[in-house]
C-alpha cells in the first residue's frame, strides 16, 4: 500500500519530503497530547504531525509535498488508537479544501474502486439526525442535547463550547454515518477551525473537512491559514482552552510563525491515518491487527 501511495504522488509530481520526528514544541491543540523526552540538549517533543515542519518547507518554496512518517500522541490504546502510528500528510499549493477532497477521493479510488464518497456540511448532517445546529445553537442548547444523549457533564464541561462541539461531531458521525456510509463532512464551526481559513458569511464557517469511512475518521484536511497574526491568535485561544481544562500551556513555534510571515503560499493540506486505512481495507476490527508490532507500540 505504501508503494501504491508513493506511485500515485510520483505520477502527480508531488515531492516526497522528510522532516524531524523530534521538535522543540509539542501540539498546541487541547485535544492532542504530546510525548516529551528530556535529552541532554533539553526537552524535546515527539511530533504529533509533521505539519509545522512541512509548512516551513512550503514557505521556503518547496511546492507540492507529501510525507509518510511515524507520528506520536499521548493516548491510550483502543481499537482505533495507538501512541505511535503511521501518517500520510500532504500539501497542494493553490488548492482549496474542495479540490483537496477531490484528490483524497482519487487516492482512495486506488484502494476502493467505485466507492462513493458523499459530501455533507456538518450543519446538513445535524439537520438529518435532528441535532442542534452546530453554528447557531447556544452553548446551553448544546449542553442540554449532550445530557439528553446520556452524557454526564461536570460544571466546567457544561460551559466548554469546544468540548460540547467535539461531542456533537462524534455523535453525528455515530448516528448519521454508520458502517457502510462514507462521506466528507465540511464547513466546521469556528471553535473547531484549528488552522483552517474562516469563510465570512452567516454563519461564518471554517474551511476544514474530515473523511468518515464506515464510522471511522480517516482524514482531516484544511484550506490552510496563511496569516501569521491570525495563527498567533489561534495559539492564544488554544492556550486559554488548555488553561480552562487544567492542561499545561503550549509552547509557541516561533519558526512556524516566521515562515508564515515570510510567505506561506495559498494551499490546502490533509493528514490521513495509514493504519486505519489498512484496517478498513482489510476488514480488521483493530488497528493493531494490521501493524507488525501493534501490541508493542507506545
Amino acid at each position: 500500500m505504501l508503494g501504491e501511495i508513493r506511485a500515485y504522488f510520483a505520477q502527480q509530481g508531488v515531492l516526497e519530503v522528510d522532516t524531524p520526528l523530534l521538535g522543540h514544541t509539542g501540539a498546541a491543540d487541547p485535544a492532542i497530547g504530546s510525548l516529551a523526552l528530556d535529552l541532554p540538549s533539553g526537552r524535546r517533543y515527539l511530533q504529533t504531525s509533521p505539519e509545522y515542519a512541512m509548512k516551513r518547507l512550503l514557505a521556503a518554496g518547496s511546492g507540492d509535498i507529501y510525507q509518510l512518517c511515524k507520528a506520536f500522541r499521548e493516548e491510550e490504546h483502543s481499537p482505533l488508537h495507538r501512541g505511535e502510528f503511521t501518517l500520510l500528510e500532504w500539501y497542494r499549493v493553490g488548492f482549496d479544501h474542495h479540490q483537496l477532497m477531490a484528490e483524497v477521493a482519487r487516492l482512495l479510488a486506488v484502494f476502493w474502486p467505485g466507492r462513493v464518497l458523499e459530501r455533507l456540511t456538518i450543519a446538513h448532517l445535524a439537520q438529518q439526525v435532528g441535532a442542534p445546529d452546530p453554528h447557531l445553537s447556544s452553548t446551553a442548547v448544546l449542553a442540554n442535547y449532550a445530557r439528553d444523549c446520556g452524557v454526564v457533564l461536570t460544571p466546567p464541561a457544561a460551559h466548554d463550547r469546544s468540548l460540547l462541539l467535539d461531542f456533537l461531531l462524534t455523535h453525528l458521525v455515530r448516528v448519521g454515518l454508520p458502517v457502510g456510509r462514507a462521506a466528507f463532512i465540511y464547513d466546521f464551526p469556528l471553535e473547531q477551525a484549528a488552522y483552517a481559513r474562516v469563510r465570512p458569511g452567516h454563519p461564518p464557517v471554517a474551511e476544514r473537512f474530515e473523511l468518515i469511512l464506515d464510522g471511522v475518521e480517516l482524514a482531516n484536511g484544511y484550506h490552510e491559514l496563511c496569516d501569521p497574526l491570525a495563527q498567533r491568535a489561534r495559539h492564544a485561544a488554544e492556550a486559554l482552552v488548555r488553561a480552562a481544562r487544567g492542561l499545561p500551556p503550549p509552547l509557541i513555534d516561533e519558526r512556524l510563525l516566521a515562515a508564515l510571515a515570510a510567505g506561506l503560499p495559498a494551499c490546502a493540506g490533509v493528514a490521513l491515518g495509514i493504519d486505519r486505512l489498512l484496517m478498513l481495507r482489510e476488514g480488521a476490527a483493530n488497528v493493531g491487527e494490521v501493524m507488525a508490532f501493534g501490541a508493542e507500540t507506545l
